[in-house]
């Protein structure tokens, strides 16, 4: 069986319990960073050792925990590190290009600025752009579409095993976090979720398991979702 053409891992990260992610094409020898907040010469480090290029990065969200920035008393490198280290294009979602740029100080000109359905090729890959406000305006999930193989989903703080993102943060949003998580729910049971924190014993899993599991996923009605998240 020849080997598959997806290069795709998964790397524990920092101090809040991050997932970083380099997905790219072995063929092509490119690939995308996802989450680039800590470790940044590590994960390009990682790349290298593996035959891969980083070409560009991938942005979930603009929390500082993910993209760079400061908080806590802590100043995260991000995305300005990867600049300098491996200048490449920004993925990021229309509605969170803004705030990104404030937050971490890169350029618009670092930016390319996606709508929802929005797909990057990645040799025989494609990564599509699915748009999930709910925990930011413009947070969004990358699903990795490898052919022959269960997609998977890489969901940032939108989705997490067991249970979803905070909708009590500014510019959080309980209602369209509800419709985020009903969207993601349609998403065929095969898919594999990989959340942007290690916050259960697993680190990744089926999404018919959480659709069977996770409470937030299993609600069905908007009322009884605000009562559950406390609205």
């Amino acid at each position: 069986m020849s080997e598959s053409d997806l290069y795709f891992a998964q790397l524990p990260v920092g101090d809040m319990q991050n997932f970083a992610y380099l997905v790219g094409s072995r063929e092509s020898g490119e690939c995308l960073v996802v989450d680039p907040a800590w470790a940044v010469d590590a994960l390009c480090d990682q790349a290298e050792q593996d035959g891969m290029r980083v070409t560009g990065a991938l942005v979930t969200h603009y929390h500082q925990d993910h993209v760079g920035g400061s908080i806590f008393g802590m100043d995260i490198e991000g995305l300005g590190r990867l600049m300098e280290r491996c200048p490449c294009k920004i993925h990021v979602n229309e509605h969170e290009a803004d705030g990104l740029i404030q937050i971490t100080g890169v350029s618009e000109s670092d930016l390319e600025r996606h709508g929802s359905g929005d797909v990057i090729a990645l040799g025989q890959n494609r990564v599509k752009l699915l748009h999930t406000p709910g925990h930011t305006p413009g947070s969004q999930c990358f699903l990795v579409e490898e052919g022959g193989s269960p997609d998977r989903l890489v969901s940032g703080d939108t989705l997490f095993l067991g249970s979803c993102g905070r909708v009590d943060l500014p510019g959080s949003n309980p209602e369209d976090m509800f419709a985020s998580l009903r969207n993601l729910a349609a998403l065929p049971d095969e898919t594999v979720l990989f959340p942007g924190h290690h916050y259960s014993p697993e680190t990744q899993g089926e999404m018919a398991e959480q659709k069977r599991r996770n409470p937030y996923l299993r609600v069905e009605k908007l009322d009884d979702f605000l009562m559950f998240m406390g609205r």
